[in-house]
């Protein structure tokens, strides 16, 4: 019986439930079988022929319903984007740790061209120093912002945060200047 409704149904799993509903059907079935009518074996089959029909009908029935319904949308898993804004606050915390440690100078003209958008002549203009001044220390600036944030990525910040350590910090910014 399993070898026949496996080689109809050419799936192990779905072979062993349709064997389960003829022998169910067998048994809801056994008070019309007569006593002395001969062999069980091809009343048997009858009834898993019809069961693997129905079984076959419903696959197909349900492969087109299915086919019927609209394509679903992907959803995104939350935690892939949770990630990648948990690493863009660390780099965010690491960039702005590396922007306090630049030079005032080099920090002011840093944030005029690249934070606040102005061109090198406009910054320029707002620190009252030449436009090649400006242009070498922005240069200057993207050098060792690069180094520093690199640094801060890497590097485990022991002490920061502290109120001692924040006014040596400070300090050792304003004396570079």
């Amino acid at each position: 019986m399993y070898g026949y409704a496996v080689r109809t149904l050419g799936d192990w799993a779905a072979a062993e439930d349709a064997v389960s509903l003829t022998f169910l059907e067998a048994w809801r079935l056994r008070g019309k079988l007569e006593e002395d009518g001969g062999s069980v074996r091809p009343w048997l089959f009858g009834i898993a022929t019809n069961v693997l029909r129905n079984t076959t009908r419903a696959g197909r029935r349900h492969r087109a319903a299915l086919a019927r319904l609209p394509d679903r949308e992907v959803v995104p898993d939350f935690a892939d984007e949770l990630v990648g804004r948990m690493d863009d606050g660390a780099r965010l915390a690491a960039a702005k740790r590396a922007l306090e440690r630049l030079r005032r100078r080099e920090r002011e003209v840093f944030q005029l061209c690249v934070l606040a958008g102005l061109d090198y002549a406009s910054a320029a203009e707002a620190l009252g120093v030449p436009v090649g001044t400006v242009r070498s220390r922005l240069s200057r600036a993207r050098a060792r912002l690069r180094d520093l944030a690199a640094e801060e990525l890497t590097e485990p910040h022991r002490g920061r945060g502290q109120v001692g350590s924040d006014r040596v910090e400070a300090v050792r910014s304003e004396g570079k200047n």
